[in-house]
């Protein structure tokens, strides 16, 4: 169980790098490579790969590929959550209605 719960904390960290990828590609830079090596560009890429060492050592310890991707459709929820909070970006009800759509399929391969 424990384990389970260490991939749902991969996603939230993901949906967060996503975050921070976004805030850095929302600045202006003076070079291009700057635009890319960032520290907010950076700080994202360090914990979507962290977050990525997770789910291996997750799947080491007896989670199967089938039910780690299922539960990476969870950042189908934490993401629009993180955009609305931090970008104030709007949840239509279109996705409000696939959010609960994934959630349910979530609970029903679980079952």
């Amino acid at each position: 169980m424990i384990y389970y719960i260490l991939v749902i904390l991969a996603v939230l960290a993901s949906a967060c790098s996503q975050m921070l990828l976004k805030r850095g590609a929302s600045k202006e830079y003076p070079t291009y490579v700057r635009q890319y090596l960032n520290g907010w560009v950076s700080s994202g890429y360090l914990i979507i790969g962290l977050a990525m060492l997770v789910n291996i050592y997750a799947m080491s310890k007896g989670v199967h590929m089938k039910e780690i991707s299922i539960l990476e459709s969870v950042s189908y929820l934490f993401v629009p959550c993180l955009s609305r909070w931090l970008f104030k970006e709007r949840i239509t009800w279109k996705k409000a209605s696939a959010i609960g759509i994934i959630i349910v399929g979530i609970i029903v391969f679980f079952m």
